[in-house]
């Protein structure tokens, strides 16, 4: 689908009861409450939906060297034999999320790619702010490369994914790979990114007032507790769309029609192009931020992430 801003509201017709229910029941103000009452309703919401996600043939708890403590990390394999990684970092804020909240997305794109797929437990904000959750996903980078995971995966082959916040933090990765002249992901997928606090664009303004899901309230709150409080002057590795992002590898880039963070999709795509990076973007049209976590019950979910498995063959392979 084209990139262009989805102006007629139309919502998917998978979607549409899923969002009349999540009205109904109505927002949940997460700023007013203690962070950890907030972080463990979250994790009830996603509950239900990482239910319904599809089997892979194996999933393994792992635990990965870290920069101050050892990262928890989760290992799902759509089949045996010595197989490519995909190193998944997951939205959420950078507040919220966990190796649970993102069982459909992590599970889907094994089984498409026919590729591993690692998901990482990064510290969250606002107790650990930036550069905490980046050095986390770095120090899973290297621990990979490094080969811990075993003889089953091939360190070489490997593409970084993320969404919302995950897709933030995968990013700078990227970046900090580059600078420091090392070996990088072969690729990457970016799920309905946020990769600047800018909350003015066409669709913070349409999309923003919280009849979608997330509002433009929400993401200020979470971009200060990813940023220690202060918005302005973020350095570029977390809020990439300022960057210089020449060099880098592919991108399959995927926004989601009837939100916030669209706009944030269009103009890293427009940044990757005049960098001269290859890049695909796609919106899918008619569906919310987090729409990942619905998949089992959307169709246009699954097959986007169909289609981003495609990508990681063609990558990976």
């Amino acid at each position: 689908m084209s990139p262009q801003f989805a102006a007629n509201g139309v919502v998917d017709p998978d979607m549409a009861p899923i969002l009349n229910a999540m009205r109904v029941a109505g927002p949940v103000d997460y700023a007013a409450m203690p962070i950890e009452r907030a972080r463990a309703i979250f994790a009830q919401g996603c509950e239900p939906w990482c239910a319904l996600a599809p089997k892979v043939a194996t999933v393994e708890d792992v635990t990965l060297p870290g920069v101050y403590a050892p990262l928890r990390a989760r290992l799902y394999r759509p089949s045996a034999g010595i197989l490519p990684l995909v190193i998944f970092v997951h939205g959420g804020g950078w507040t919220f999320g966990s190796l649970d909240s993102h069982e459909n997305e992590i599970r889907h794109l094994a089984l498409s790619s026919g590729a591993a797929v690692l998901g990482i437990d990064y510290r969250l904000a606002p107790e650990h702010p930036f550069p905490a959750p980046l050095d986390d996903v770095l120090a899973a980078i290297a621990a990979v490369k490094a080969g811990v995971l075993g003889d089953g995966i091939d360190p070489a082959r490997f593409a970084l994914a993320g969404d919302s916040a995950g897709a933030n933090l995968a990013l700078g990765a990227l970046l900090t790979l580059r600078d420091a002249g090392e070996t990088t992901a072969r690729g990457a997928i970016f799920y309905y990114g946020c990769f600047a606090p800018i909350f003015d664009t066409a669709s913070h303004r349409r999309w923003g007032n919280g009849m979608f899901g997330l509002s433009s309230e929400r993401m200020r709150w979470y971009w200060k507790n990813f940023l220690g409080g202060k918005l302005e002057d973020a350095p570029v590795r977390a809020a990439p769309l300022h960057a210089d992002l020449a060099q880098l590898p592919p991108f399959y880039l995927v926004a989601a029609g009837l939100d916030p963070l669209h706009d944030d999709t269009v103009l890293i795509a427009e940044r990757l192009k005049r960098a001269g990076v290859e890049h695909q973007v796609e919106t899918v049209p008619g569906v919310i931020h987090g729409f990942l976590r619905n998949t089992p019950r959307i169709a246009a979910a699954r097959r986007s992430l169909a289609a981003a498995g495609e990508f990681l063959k063609t990558k990976l392979n």
